[in-house]
């Protein structure tokens, strides 16, 4: 079996890497595709994954659609002759439309329901779409997406992402992180490049969150891009990560995660960590999946998140068990029943 895997976002690297791990233990044939944008590069290179580089990301809404235009151009030179038998994307703009075009069954994980204009463009060529239960498939739908397509599971993406997680516990020491404070936050500032969300990405909504909490916790940002680490620079206690580190690590090592994004709150969820979410956009699904069970704490209002970040440094959550579906498993009964089937 020949599989094509396109891959147009840092995390979806973690999402991915077991699975081309097993289908290449498998014998299968895996051919991974990715842009260049943020640490994509870098972290399939951490992974040892061999990798096409193709296109980049626009800022633009004329840049995005120019970049992405000449990825699906490039692209279909390299797919087209290739007998792929499926292809599996995670929110990929360019293969599901080269894999509708080519005649490629396609897999499309999909977890967030807000993003327009990539939902619009994207779910009606999918053959199957796997998306959290807690999204409300009616909004799919809207986007074109065939009901009969969508295969749900209890759980969220990130799921994926601790398959194989061996925890480090020596993670700061590895760092070499001078810390002044017993307890440490790690922070994570909004996706303000994304083209579903509209904030100045030469501002965080972090910034006043670690003006009053640096005097109490060591602070830890994971930027996303260089514009980002230049806004908290040189701030006492401020220790700015430079990617790619073991997050997963990290977060489990943290005392508390105060996220304006979305991942890196929900792998903290995930592992029980207490986590904030500011995210400036609207609540997603899988985020509100994880809020009501516990394990996260939603707000916008910067008084409200100081207040609680500093409760749970005095007192951390107590462990929840939480049940989930297999999403490796899910992927892959999908992937060879694609491969074989076609539809």
């Amino acid at each position: 079996m020949k599989v094509w895997i396109d891959i147009s976002n840092a995390p979806h690297v973690r999402f991915f890497k077991d699975v081309i791990k097993y289908l290449e233990a498998e014998g299968e044939d895996v051919i991974v595709t990715a842009r260049q944008f943020g640490d994509i590069h870098k972290l399939l290179e951490m992974y040892d994954i061999d990798f096409i580089s193709v296109g980049k990301h626009g800022v633009s809404l004329y840049d995005k659609l120019r970049e992405s235009t000449q990825r699906v151009f490039n692209l279909v030179d390299i797919i087209h002759g290739e007998r792929v038998d499926v292809a599996l994307s995670k929110h990929s703009i360019e293969l599901p439309r080269i894999s509708f075009g080519l005649g490629i069954p396609s897999l499309y994980v999909l977890d967030n329901e807000k993003a327009l204009a990539a939902n619009k463009l994207t779910l009606p060529l999918c053959d199957r779409i796997i998306a959290p239960s807690s999204i409300d498939f009616w909004q799919l739908m809207k986007f074109g997406a065939d009901p009969n397509t969508i295969i749900p599971y209890d759980g969220t993406s990130e799921l994926m992402h601790f398959k194989s997680f061996v925890y480090n516990d020596n993670i700061f020491d590895d760092l070499n992180l001078n810390l002044n404070h017993s307890k440490t936050i790690l922070m994570r500032p909004e996706p303000s490049l994304a083209s579903y969300l509209d904030v100045d990405c030469r501002k965080s909504v972090l910034s006043p969150i670690v003006d009053e909490l640096k005097n109490v916790a060591n602070i830890l940002i994971l930027p996303r891009f260089k514009e980002q680490s230049e806004i908290f620079e040189g701030i006492e206690n401020v220790h700015i990560l430079k990617p790619p580190v073991d997050t997963s690590s990290i977060i489990k090592k943290s005392d508390l995660v105060i996220g304006a994004g979305g991942t890196m709150n929900r792998e903290a969820a995930i592992l029980q960590t207490p986590v904030i979410s500011c995210y400036p956009g609207e609540t997603l699904s899988v985020d509100q999946y994880y809020v009501d069970k516990g394990l996260m704490y939603r707000s916008n209002d910067t008084d409200d998140v100081i207040e609680r970040a500093l409760e749970y440094i005095v007192n951390p959550h107590e462990k929840i068990d939480v049940e989930t579906d297999d999403l490796f498993q899910v992927i892959m009964d999908n992937l060879y029943d694609l491969a074989k089937n076609g539809k």
